[in-house]
């Protein structure tokens, strides 16, 4: 299937009028947070791993003015072998159209998964903004440049093949992660994230984490900015490499996370798992 194909299915797929259509899950009447500028990454619409309940669910408690989504928000990849598409990804994809018609300032940075829509760089679709790269200024003046980040791993880049074989190794553990977490739902316990477990111990994957790492920042200290955002390794991160200020937003499959500027420029990473449990926790009752 060639890229045209894979849009075609989406577009056949996915409400004609995205704006309009009504959610299955309809948004929360609740307060937002707000912040200055939000960043997602790694979503993975069209794979049973993509925790599409939990993102809903952040979407329907915060805002911001700016929001960037910086790749692999839909899995071509998965897409071209077995199309999979439930009421909660449409959820997701409208939620995110609706805020850029009330205002949000939404860039889309497209990964090594959803590639297909890096031709369209430099256009504009439903108040969303395609482009390759960006540069975002913070509130207390810092210059960081957003991509997704492939272009830094050389698996993908030179060998695509050990990238597709990864890829499917990959989607077999989520699977399993999957059903672990349901009986971990039926039990009363949190969200727990066996692949992020993993990944943490496994030596090899540790090395290259911080290769990468240290590979985009001083890929962004050469473009002259103060800093980076990116995603696709699945591992959200804040520290500082050489002078340069590393950030990774991590994804909604394995850690369901997201980085956010406050109004003051202050970068925080919001592990969202985390923020349902205490806010789902029971209230203690003073005696």
């Amino acid at each position: 299937m060639d890229a045209a194909a894979t849009i075609t299915d989406i577009a056949d797929f996915l409400p004609a009028d995205f704006a309009n259509a009504r959610p299955a899950t309809p948004e929360r009447i609740v307060e937002r947070q707000r912040y200055r500028t939000i960043w997602i990454s790694d979503v993975h619409l069209g794979t049973r791993g993509c925790n599409a309940e939990m993102l809903i669910d952040f979407l329907d408690h915060v805002d911001s003015e700016t929001m960037y989504l910086v790749g692999d928000m839909i899995d071509g990849w998965q897409l071209k072998k077995r199309f999979y598409w439930p009421d909660t990804h449409n959820d997701v994809v409208l939620r995110l159209l609706k805020r850029a018609k009330r205002g949000t300032r939404m860039v889309y940075i497209p990964g090594n998964h959803d590639e297909v829509f890096r031709q369209f760089s430099g256009l504009d679709f439903g108040g969303v903004s395609i482009r390759r790269k960006a540069i975002h200024e913070t509130a207390d003046g810092r210059r960081l440049l957003i991509l997704h980040g492939d272009e830094f791993d050389a698996v993908t880049m030179a060998h695509r093949w050990i990238a597709h074989v990864g890829d499917a190794a990959y989607t077999a553990l989520m699977a399993l992660n999957r059903w672990l977490n349901v009986w971990r739902r039926r039990l009363k316990m949190p969200y727990w994230s066996l692949s992020k477990h993993a990944k943490a111990k496994v030596k090899n994957a540790v090395a290259f984490i911080s290769h990468f790492e240290d590979v985009v920042a001083h890929a962004a200290g050469s473009r002259g900015v103060d800093g980076v955002v990116c995603g696709h390794i699945h591992t959200a991160e804040i520290r500082e490499i050489a002078g340069i200020h590393y950030y990774n937003d991590g994804d909604w499959v394995e850690g369901c996370t997201a980085l956010v500027e406050h109004f003051d420029g202050r970068m925080e990473l919001l592990h969202w798992a985390d923020v349902m449990a205490r806010r789902d926790a029971p209230v203690a009752i003073a005696a």
